[in-house]
């Protein structure tokens, strides 16, 4: 067995470009080993530092033996022109042809007969068709060549066993020579095995492997962190995104002056973690302090690394102090008529149009959660003023939250300053989740806006793009009112929402928004369920039976019977609706009797059609009675309870009965039964 090795030296490939490359080249490498029969002992690595990306197989077989095959070429019908061109085509003489009669038809067959391939051969073919793959995000070109790379390709060093290997890939060649240092392109090295060439690196401090720099930085930080008895709050993305960024990585503590604590914590989070990719520090208490660490690619010997880094955040940190004190004593009341100059979006006028018809909607929402209607109102006119600030326009991620700090230093109540705060929340399936009233009213009308007023202009998302991001927000109104337990009447306030844009003029038609928004929110439903885990024929059951003003009864009955599913409740439901409306289909599907759901007691002839009437009817009862609170564990426990009289039924019963009168009254009771149970779900979409 023979070791395959290849570093891909550029100029630094952002951290993003780099991971996916990874994985493309490791893909492309093992599906074309697999293509060609070639032995391996493991499927290979991939590792790449800013430079370098590097593939790595250890234990390639050398040798290939292509076993003989029967190949199938044309149909005997063939003119003989294209006939000589398959046997051209495959380098076989006509008398090496056979035919043979096939389910399609008549065919001509050939065998090929085995043979031994090198690998170092393939490789040297193939491998320039496998680097023509990797797709990039972004690329670039060197000089006046034609080869985009994610960033300039400069060499391209390939060992196979101790031999190099031998291709052209556009104007590069490989070679078993790298250059050591990317600033000093004179220094190389012969490297001829990969093992050889990680030792050498590592002296260098150099760490080749990302997995490995990733948890030498993850180290360093825990260990600065605890030594100064402080806390660190490691974000994985930022973690993985650094240690794509560095190859010698060092952390160094660093502070800045505590004056600037003063400023709301989320702007110095901003500045340090996704500006300038540094670490924050927070104390034992969880308050942010004016540590951080930084993740540094070389040695600071004289620690100007650490200053150069503290003067990044102090400069960027005066800016952010110098707009905060600016923008927090700016009226938000007084900036709401400014609003009039910012559009919104072409055809749905200005963000002042669109806190206008919010303050309606989320007044009439405030009815359902038992809030002031006179606050809720005040929240949705400053809602969107922060968006005029300096701050917002040095920190766009922080719209919304610096609108809350603005409300609250200006002395506005404080449900009316989370609610702005909070109203864009949340932000996908995994994002914070506003709890309070005001919050929930205030983000529920500016998403419930935004849907009605895209799919007004015809700017619905199609099954690959979503520019507007229509569906996050769609899945959040659905988080709102899920997971805080909530059910609002969502056709009625889409239709008040589009009678608040006909009233500012602009004309949409309702129906249209009404059939594609509908059917867009029972996506987003279902979709919101698959990510629960709930199954399909389940969540199919649910939506079919309820419109989705009923998006709450909706989704808790599918989790219920999706966790009950497969115990004995579960299966004593499934069982006995599923043999009821079997045997009720194939009595009704090639019959003349027509049920019109009027059981008549009086035709019953045993004790066993009077049992499980007496069933249904206290399963009934137990419907009509329950509130709005039901809780439907307990009532798929009544309903399993049935499973008794409905199988001593069909056990001691005989629907198909001689008298069509007695039958019919028996069919009735089936009906009625799986009608009853049809109450918590259609059970007919679920799977037995």
């Amino acid at each position: 067995m023979s070791d395959l090795f290849l570093e891909l030296f550029s100029e630094e490939i952002p951290s993003n470009l780099q991971k996916s490359a990874r994985n493309q080249l490791l893909q492309s490498f093992n599906d074309f080993f697999k293509k060609e029969s070639v032995i391996l002992k493991n499927q290979g690595k991939t590792y790449s530092t800013p430079n370098r990306l590097v593939i790595a197989f250890d234990g390639v077989n050398p040798e290939i033996v292509k076993k003989s095959e029967e190949v199938r070429g044309p149909n005997v019908d063939i003119p003989e022109k294209a006939l000589d061109g398959f046997v051209k085509s495959n380098q076989i003489k006509k008398n090496n042809l056979y035919k043979k009669n096939t389910e399609k038809g008549e065919f001509y067959f050939f065998k090929k007969s085995s043979k031994k391939l090198k690998t170092i051969d393939l490789l040297n073919k193939n491998i320039p068709l496998i680097l023509e793959k990797v797709l990039w995000k972004k690329s670039m070109k060197w000089g006046d060549f034609d080869l985009y790379w994610g960033r300039p390709l400069k060499s391209i060093l390939a060992i196979f066993g101790k031999t190099k290997l031998n291709f052209n890939f556009h104007h590069l060649q490989s070679s078993n020579v790298t250059y050591l240092d990317k600033s000093f392109e004179g220094k190389t090295k012969v490297f001829n095995n990969y093992k050889s060439y990680e030792k050498y690196f590592k002296k260098l401090n150099i760490i080749i492997d990302h997995n490995l720099r990733r948890k030498v930085i993850e180290n360093q930080l825990n260990k600065l962190s605890k030594k100064k008895n402080l806390n660190i709050k490691i974000d994985e993305k930022l973690l993985e995104e650094v240690s794509n960024l560095v190859e010698s990585p060092l952390v160094l503590p660093c502070k800045f002056d505590p004056k600037y604590l003063e400023i709301p914590k989320e702007i110095l989070i901003i500045t340090m973690q996704y500006h300038q990719k540094y670490f924050p520090i927070f104390d034992q208490k969880n308050n942010l302090t004016n540590n951080f660490l930084v993740v540094s690619n070389c040695k600071d010997i004289k620690g100007l690394v650490k200053i150069g880094n503290e003067r990044v955040v102090e400069a960027r940190l005066n800016d952010a102090q110098f707009f905060w004190k600016k923008n927090k004593s700016q009226s938000l009341v007084k900036q709401v008529s400014k609003l009039k100059d910012m559009n919104y979006f072409k055809g749905l006028g200005t963000y002042f149009d669109k806190v206008q018809r919010m303050r309606k909607l989320s007044s009439l929402i405030s009815d359902e959660l038992l809030i002031s209607k006179e606050k809720i109102e005040i929240a949705s006119s400053i809602c969107k003023v922060d968006l005029l600030s300096d701050l917002v326009g040095e920190f766009p991620e922080l719209q919304g939250i610096l609108g809350g700090y603005f409300a609250r230093e200006q002395g506005f109540d404080k449900e009316i300053s989370l609610a702005v705060s909070e109203h864009y929340l949340p932000l996908g399936l995994k994002s914070k989740v506003p709890r309070k009233p005001y919050s929930i009213a205030l983000s529920f009308s500016d998403k419930l806006d935004t849907l009605v007023g895209f799919f007004g202009v015809n700017m619905k998302p199609t099954s690959s793009k979503d520019p507007y991001a229509l569906r996050r927000s769609a899945i959040g109104l659905f988080r709102l009112l899920l997971e805080n337990n909530k059910e609002f009447k969502i056709r009625d306030l889409i239709n008040y929402s589009i009678l608040l844009y006909h009233e500012q003029g602009f004309k949409f038609d309702a129906k249209i928004i009404h059939n594609n928004l509908g059917n867009f929110f029972i996506d987003r439903l279902k979709n919101y369920m698959k990510e629960k885990n709930i199954r399909h024929d389940i969540i199919d059951a649910a939506v079919s039976t309820y419109n989705i003003d009923k998006n709450l009864r909706i989704y808790n009955k599918a989790n219920i019977l999706n966790k009950l599913i497969n115990k004995e409740v579960g299966k004593n439901v499934i069982s006995s609706y599923k043999r009821a409306s079997n045997i009720l289909a194939n009595e009704l599907k090639n019959n003349s009797i027509e049920i019109n759901n009027s059981t008549d007691p009086g035709l019953f002839k045993n004790e066993y059609e009077k049992n499980l009437y007496k069933k249904i009817h206290e399963i009934r009862k137990y419907f009509t009675s329950t509130s709005r609170d039901e809780n439907y564990e307990n009532t798929l426990n009544l309903m399993s309870l049935a499973k008794k009289e409905i199988f001593e039924f069909f056990e001691n019963v005989i629907v198909n009965d001689e008298d069509k009168l007695i039958k019919k009254n028996r069919l009735e009771l089936l009906q009625m039964l799986c009608k009853t149970f049809d109450n918590y779900i259609n059970f007919s979409s679920i799977e037995s």
